[in-house]
């Protein structure tokens, strides 16, 4: 059985969310302390966060990405705010979908099994080494010669393909099908924009020239 983390404030919606999860053979939980929720999501190890962007004294967003930092479990917004700008922000921040409410409840557990089936599978690797650089994909961090860089979510996809096909020659239409996972619009200049980012942070950490740039085929380590 599936478990599935709920973390709403308001009462009727966690319940109703709850009863229906259940109905449907899932086994919910939910989250009613919102000061270190984090933990929480480490000590009861879901499949999946249902996660509301407005929580007491929190903001969704922020929190979402300090569970990235800590699990790779998936996390499906649901929540009243329906502006792009706050899809955005969230996916942008390690949200795996984003539902506005009020939900249909039919498309809701329909995406919910989505996500869950996007994450299903045996578990990857945590950690990759390759050329003196070594990334910890839960953490979202590189580490080379005893420094640290923190990484966004698309730069942790970058540089996780990479080091997957060290000396190999990946594509730049290769990276940017796979910054799709993310849910975010990825054109050309989007994945310019973040290579540079992350080539700026790797020679923070030692490593300037890691990531080499083949002209008209992509890029390599």
């Amino acid at each position: 059985m599936q478990t599935i983390l709920i973390i709403e404030d308001d009462p009727v919606i966690r319940e109703e969310l709850a009863l229906l999860l259940e109905n449907e053979g899932f086994s919910p939980r939910c989250v009613t302390d919102f000061s270190d929720v984090p933990r929480q999501v480490l000590q009861a190890a879901p499949d999946l966060v249902l996660l509301d962007l407005g929580l007491p004294g929190r903001d969704g967003a922020a929190l979402c990405a300090a569970i990235r930092r800590a699990s790779r479990v998936p996390v499906t917004f649901v929540t009243s705010r329906d502006s792009a700008a706050d899809e955005l922000r969230a996916l942008s921040l390690g949200g795996d979908d984003y539902i506005t409410k009020p939900y249909n409840i039919p498309v809701l557990l329909a995406r919910i099994r989505a996500v869950l089936r996007r994450g299903g599978g045996p578990a990857a690797p945590d950690t990759l080494e390759a050329a003196g650089l070594t990334l910890r994909l839960s953490r979202g961090t590189a580490h080379a010669g005893g420094k640290t860089a923190e990484l966004t979510r698309n730069e942790l996809k970058i540089l996780s393909c990479l080091m997957a096909r060290p000396g190999q020659i990946v594509s730049r239409a290769d990276l940017i099908d796979a910054l799709w996972d993310s849910r975010i619009y990825i054109d050309d200049n989007t994945l310019s924009v973040n290579m540079t980012r992350l080539r700026a942070k790797l020679e923070e950490i030692g490593l300037p020239g890691y990531i080499k740039t083949r002209r008209g085929m992509g890029y390599q380590i």
